[in-house]
Order: structure tokens, then sequence, then C-alpha cells
């Protein structure tokens, strides 16, 4: 093959094939470049591929071709004819002027993501590299195209890498065929190769390209009509995208949530929503188990030991399944200072941090450090749109068709949260529509709480999504809920028997009442409920007791859980003002404007009380926050 050279003459063209061409991509009448591999009595044989050879015959050869040919010479062959048993025949070109062109491999490109019916067939995948685990056995590399992932299997021999030089992130070229093992299906490498830096690149265009397109997040409509939720619509979206994206990129997920009942209502629609746009966009049925963890955090903030755990575990899942580091999603806490000591550790390492939280933010110290922060007070509204309320529009933007089993969870969130929002009452009416009455959901709510206390740092998947009956059997979850709820008020009645009598009460300058007691010497320990929950208990039954605003404060040696109805204090401005004035009580915290916690050094404990007790009596009173318990 000819083409006409700019001076007018004519410039021959070569064709190199790539080292995976096979017959069908040569023509007759063609020149190669062509590898000798042998030379035999009747002729020369040349390698033009890895799966085309042929022969110079010798009577297109000199004489003393066995004198001018060796094995591993090169030359440029033309081919002559395709016989009918797929023999090749071929002559020495004899070209004074050419140019080498590559000719790369022409295959049809299969869909990693639509593998179905075509088990034991043969099939090509490009794609990009996104797990590499070595196993007792084979070697696992997991490759995803714009369509889904795949993993894929290569036997060096037991426990040995095979194709070492192929790593992470590298662009490749499968061809393997198709089986199915344990009811998902995989792909057994024949081949594997690295493509060239400029096939790559188109590669990876096209795949940033279907990413973009897949991340879009669904077109949803809040489940209620409410202007606070509405502002919060698009930081939502933009969230949805970001996850969306992750799970296409096969970036696993490590979710931390606050280990109460909001934080549960918040995490476990987003859990079911990212697994099954797992299952929809990767193959292996592992899939979910390592691109997506659910931890509960006992703090309303990101602990160091939270931190430190989760930064090695993600290290020692890399070394050891080959997988990226993870995002880190932060439901119903990260928004505060407290959480960014944990987060400055994990700008370390390729961690991208997003965060969904109603808890009074501090924008200046945490938005430098992670990648997305979603949170009312960022649009002037506050904790009354509960995170479990954002969440469940964060899932359904993620997997819209969750619509009609979620309608209750935020009734759930924002009696987990007492939230006094407006909306309460159109997520009530939602809930009911959905056939939960009032007290049910309370009983959710209960049950939820008493779980997480018993859970610990386990997040009790299947068990909480039977609590909260989210993709779960509705029949166990109507019979459970009651059960669980008794036993936790059962819990709490013997809780507040103990304390009850030894709360200290007095009306502070504004007229609210007071309430003090030592949760640490006049409540159970190491029981349900926990300081935090007694507290709370003993605040509602005061409200209720009294109708007017109060403040109670449950403490402990190093530590005081406060509660407001009524007055409206500012919890996190007193943390700081605590530390302007007490520098060595190490005081820390926070929470909601008129719920929270605190801590601070054991010795410094009278000091910090009793000037927390004078910021408490100088908070103004406010009858907007203050109502009765709707229970």
């Amino acid at each position: 093959m000819t083409d006409g050279s700019s001076d007018g003459g004519v410039t021959s063209v070569v064709y190199q094939l790539a080292a995976e061409c096979t017959v069908e991509d040569i023509e007759a009448g063609e020149c190669y470049t062509a590898t000798v591999n042998g030379v035999v009595d009747y002729g020369v044989f040349v390698d033009l591929s890895e799966h085309v050879s042929g022969l110079l015959h010798e009577s297109v050869l000199p004489s003393d071709y066995d004198d001018e040919y060796g094995v591993g010479d090169e030359l440029v062959v033309e081919l002559t004819e395709i016989r009918e048993n797929g023999d090749l025949g071929f002559e020495v070109a004899d070209l004074d002027d050419y140019e080498v062109e590559e000719r790369a491999f022409s295959y049809e490109r299969a869909a990693a993501g639509a593998l179905d019916g075509r088990v034991g067939e043969t099939v090509h995948l490009e794609g990009e590299v996104v797990q590499v685990k070595q196993t007792g056995g084979p070697t696992i590399f997991r490759v995803r195209d714009e369509t889904g992932a795949v993993p894929c299997t290569a036997f060096e021999e037991a426990g040995v890498r095979a194709y070492p030089d192929v790593d992470l992130d590298a662009v490749v070229h499968v061809t393997g065929e198709v089986e199915e093992r344990e009811g998902a299906l995989q792909v057994e490498i024949s081949s594997l190769e690295a493509l060239s830096e400029g096939e790559a690149a188109h590669v990876r265009e096209r795949l940033a390209a279907a990413v973009a397109e897949r991340s879009e997040p669904a077109d949803v409509d809040p489940l209620v009509e409410w202007p606070a939720m509405q502002e919060l619509y698009p930081d939502l979206r933009e969230v949805a995208r970001q996850l969306r994206r992750t799970v296409l990129e096969s970036r696993p997920i490590r979710m931390r949530h606050h280990a109460d009942g909001d934080g549960m209502c918040a995490s476990v629609p987003v859990q079911l929503a990212l697994e099954r746009f797992i299952d929809e966009t990767h193959e292996d049925a592992e899939a979910k188990r390592h691109l997506l963890k659910r931890l509960p955090s006992k703090a309303p903030y990101y602990e160091m030991e939270d931190a430190t755990r989760d930064l090695n575990f993600a290290l020692e899942d890399q070394a050891r399944h080959g997988q990226k580091l993870p995002l880190l999603l932060m439901l119903d806490n990260g928004s505060t200072e407290e959480d960014t000591p944990a987060y400055e550790t994990l700008t370390h390492y390729d961690i991208p941090i997003v965060v969904v939280d109603h808890h009074h933010p501090d924008p200046e110290a945490v938005d430098p450090l992670v990648d997305a922060h979603v949170n009312p007070y960022l649009h002037g509204e506050d904790y009354r749109v509960t995170t479990g309320m954002m969440c469940v529009e964060l899932a359904r933007m993620i997997d819209p068709s969750l619509d009609d089993e979620l309608d209750h969870v935020p009734a759930v969130a924002g009696i987990s949260d007492r939230s006094k929002a407006e909306a309460m009452s159109d997520y009530l009416d939602l809930a009911r529509s959905a056939g939960y009455d009032d007290e049910f959901l309370h009983d959710v709510s209960e049950a939820l709480d008493y779980e997480a206390f018993w859970l610990r740092y386990s997040a009790g998947r299947d068990l909480i999504n039977d609590v909260l009956n989210v993709g779960s059997d509705a029949e166990r979850h109507r019979e459970l809920v009651p059960w669980l709820a008794e036993k936790a008020q059962r819990d709490v009645d013997l809780q507040l028997d103990a304390a009850m009598p030894h709360v200290e009460h007095e009306t502070v300058d504004s007229g609210a009442h007071l309430y003090r007691v030592d949760v640490e010497n006049y409540a159970h320990r190491f029981t349900y409920p926990a300081p935090g929950k007694t507290t709370g208990e003993i605040h509602d039954r005061k409200v209720e007791e009294t109708g007017e605003p109060v403040i109670t404060i449950g403490y402990g040696p190093d530590f005081a859980v406060l509660r407001s109805d009524g007055v409206r204090m500012d919890i996190p401005q007193m943390v700081s003002d605590l530390n302007d004035e007490f520098p060595g009580a190490g005081v820390s915290g926070g929470g909601h404007l008129v719920v929270g916690s605190i801590r601070f050094v054991n010795g410094m404990r009278e000091e910090v009380l009793d000037a927390l007790v004078e910021k408490m009596a100088d908070a103004e009173i406010d009858e907007e926050l203050h109502s009765t318990l709707t229970r």
C-alpha cells in the first residue's frame, strides 16, 4: 500500500502489528514488519504478532537464505495470500522508501456492566484497574469501564502476583472468558495489557464522560413542602453526585454517624441507597462489603480514636485488598471545631471528607479541611432541620426507588432529636399515611436509642434495619419495635427511680427552673440509659411536670450533659467562654444551641460547673422554644 509524498514521489506504508493482532487485522497486498522465528529446509518462518505467523517459502528466497537469515532478525514482508486453511504466504518486500504505521488490535469491546448472558464467551474489556488483590490463588484485578466494574482473575501460581507491572489506576485491555462463580460474574484472563499513553488517555476521557453522566442524582422533589429543605437541596444534590461518582470510580466509602436515633435515621437510608447503586454498577457480589462500611460514633464529633481506627483500617485494606483509600462520609456529626484534629490527621492521605450535619457548625475551622459541608446553619436555619430529614432526601437522590420505603423516617428523626420544626406536622402526616401512628413512631425512636446503646461500636446493620423498617421485613419490624420500646422504658424507669431523689432544684434569676443531678454517683452505671439519656429523661419529666422553662444538668467527674426548654442557651459559645475563663480546665464539647455536652479535667469540675450555672442563669427565656412534650 502506498501514499503520495509531498514531492510527488511515492512512499510505501509498512504496518507494525500490535501484539494482540490476529489474522482479522491483516490484508493481502499489505506490507508488515516481521521477526524471524525459525529457518528450515523449505523456508523461513516469521512472526508479525503473537497470533500472526507465516512462511517465506524457499521459492521466494535467495538460494543462500539459510546464511542470510537467523532467528530474531527483523525484515519487511508482503502478505501475498491468506489460504483457505488459514496458512499465510509471504514474500520479502523490496521497498526503497517507506514509513511504519502502528496497527492496533481490532476487537469488539464488551461492556463490563453487561456480561449477563455471555458466560463461556471470550470478551475484550477496556478500562481502569480500580483494585488489585492478591489471594492465596489467583490475582484479582477489578476493572471498571463506563458501564460498571467486574473482577478479572489471573493465575500465575498459588499466591504469586500475576502481571506485576500492572498496578492500581492502570488503563488496560483484558481478554478473557466470562465465568460465573458463586452467583457472580468474573472474567478469567487470558491476556492483560496496559494500553499506551495515547490509548489510555482516550479511554480515561471516555470513562470520565460516562462517570459524569451517571453521577447525576435523580431529579426528585422534597417529601414535604418546606422552604428550609428547599434551601438545602442544591448542597444535598452535590453530595449525592459526589457519592455516586465515588461508587462509579470504585473508591470505598467509610460512613461515620452519631450513634443515636437521628444518626441512624440519617445513615441507614443512605447506606441502603448506596448498596443498591453498588449492586447496579458492580458485578462482584462482594463489592458492597469492600466499598461501603457504616460505623457509629459515640461522641457527637469525630474523635481521634475513631479517626485513627479508620485510617489504620483504610491503609490495611489498601495493602491487603489493593483498593483505593476511602471517602469519609460524616453524618449527624462533623461540623464542629472538635472534629478538626481528626480531619487534620486525614489530610496527610488521599481521603476526601464529606459532612452532612445539623450541629452548630464552625465553618472557618471545618470547611478548609473537607470537600463538602451541608448544614442548615450555613443557610440561616438551625438544628430543627435534623440530619435524618436531610439524609432521607439525599438517599432518594441516590436511588429514587426508595421513596415508598422512607416516608416514616423523617418523622422518627424529628422525634428522636425533639425537633420543633414547623414541618414536623407534615412529616407526621406523611408517616401516618404510611401506616404509622404517633405512638408507634415514638416506639421506633426509643427502640433505636436502646439498640444503639447495646450495639456500642457495632453498626448492627440487619437489626437496625429491622427496627427502622428500611429494607427489612415489615412484619418482624411491627413485632420487634414494641418489645424493644417496652424494655427501654422499663430500664429508663429503673434508672429514674434511682436518680430522681437526688435531683437538686433552684430557680434562677430568669425565672427558669434549674435541675442538677450527679449521674455518676446517683444513677446505675454501664447500663441503659447512659448519662446523656438519663439527663434527657429527667429533663423531659420536669418540663412536663412544671410546664415552665427548664434547664437540666447531668454531670460526672469530667463531663456535663446539658438540656434546656424555653431557655435560649448558646452551648458552643459557652464552651468557648469557659475555655477563656479557665485555661487549665481543658473544656471541650458542643452540640445544639439548647442541647449539648461538655468535658473538662476532673480537678476543675466545681469551678466549671459553677460558671456554667451562672451562664445558664443569664440566658434569656424564649417562649418560642418552649413547649411541652408531645407524648
